[in-house]
């Protein structure tokens, strides 16, 4: 029987805005295989939930562990500890992967296709926050291959101002910068806008009608998924579908329940559970199954480190249904240097999902201690300033 023996978090600082934050968890015979937790600016909690886990796995078999470590929104530990259990879900499968001989995907279900398209998260590459720079960004991701595109140019727009002058300027600001997207990559490319919950119900309204030249694929998070904003986003949802624009979110909700509420309630075109958050791999595998059957679009949140986009990729091959999957965009070089050429191939807009039995990525410790955790502003979630 395979025992686990040791879980423990490795933080990678990626850039000032950035940390990326890692589970290891080895067994008795050596073996290690990674999860990852990144909760931007949340670290020193990730490190006490992860502490937590390990006094709750450590000394469990792989499929004990699996049991112990469930996802609950109303846990404790909130979203933290949610991203913790995520993780070593992850690490799990990586392990039980390389137990088994086969490819993490063949441990979740039978294989439904060999490549998942991918979109271009182009946020936070873009340190010149204009229209200017964020097309300087989309083409370069562009060059490489990217057949569709997601911006959040709101900056500095809050629920609390946007209907203010000074809000309303910012509004139009990424307006603009939308718009100069869809200008600079052609009507082909799939563009999508990432609100961040920025915006009440006019405002969000007023924009989608002022992106109308910008075609959207969907538009994302405008508002809070909290019961009292559910009337709103039904009316944002119609508003949105007036102009052929799906309407998405759902990126830090927890488990199949909370999703379940959310098809129940007809709020969403599209949902995108995060592997790092949703209680992982075999989880987000589950929400994808009650999306199908729900009609309403699966797809990926995915915009941080190589381990998280490994295990979204994995479960994306054994979905019934994936719209795309999101990859961050050249933040930093960092992102291939961790993981040294082990990255999933981008061609035609898609990644071939990898076929190789084991655990998963090997990350370089060098980089690791190369690069250590650095205090960095809380996440865009927390409605700063991207």
């Amino acid at each position: 029987m395979t025992l686990i023996s040791h879980i423990w978090p490795r933080i990678l600082n990626v850039s000032a805005k950035t940390n990326w934050f890692f589970i290891a968890v080895r067994t008795r015979d050596g073996d290690v295989a990674w999860g990852e937790a990144s909760l931007i600016g949340r670290e020193p909690e990730l490190e006490v939930a992860t502490a937590r886990a390990a006094a709750l796995c450590v000394g469990l078999s792989l499929d004990e562990a699996r049991r112990r470590m469930t996802v609950n929104p109303q846990a404790p530990g909130g979203l933290a500890g949610s991203a913790v259990a995520s993780a070593v879900q992850q690490g799990l499968l990586g392990l039980t992967a390389l137990r088994e001989g086969v490819p993490a995907h063949a441990v979740l279900g039978p294989l439904v296709r060999d490549a998942v398209a991918a979109y271009a998260n182009i946020n936070r590459a873009t340190i010149r926050r204009s229209p200017d720079g964020f097309v300087a960004t989309a083409l370069c991701a562009q060059r490489r291959g990217f057949e569709a595109f997601k911006a959040a140019p709101f900056d500095g727009v809050t629920p609390q101002n946007c209907a203010s002058p000074d809000g309303q300027r910012r509004v139009r600001h990424g307006i603009d910068c939308l718009l100069a997207l869809r200008d600079a990559l052609g009507p082909a490319a799939r563009l999508m806008a990432d609100c961040h919950w920025r915006f009440d119900e006019a405002t969000a309204i007023q924009t989608l009608h002022a992106l109308a030249a910008a075609r959207l694929h969907w538009f994302e998070c405008p508002l809070p998924e909290t019961p009292a904003q559910w009337p709103a986003l039904r009316r944002i949802r119609a508003a949105a579908r007036d102009h052929g624009v799906l309407l998405a979110a759902a990126e830090t909700q927890v488990g199949v329940a909370a999703f379940q509420t959310l098809f129940d309630e007809a709020l969403y075109d599209v949902v995108m559970p995060d592997v790092k958050y949703c209680g992982g791999p075999w989880e987000m595998l589950s929400i994808a199954e009650r999306a199908a059957e729900a009609g309403v679009a699966f797809s990926p949140h995915n915009p941080t480190g190589p381990v998280c986009s490994l295990h979204s990729l994995h479960v994306a091959a054994v979905a019934a249904e994936c719209a795309m999957l999101e990859m961050q965009f050249d933040e930093s070089p960092l992102y291939d240097e961790l993981v040294d050429s082990q990255n999933p191939v981008l061609v035609n807009g898609k990644l071939d999902v990898p076929s190789a039995p084991g655990r998963g990525l090997t990350l370089d410790e060098g980089v690791l201690d190369a690069h250590p955790y650095r205090p960095v502003p809380p996440g865009i979630e927390s409605l700063a300033s991207a």
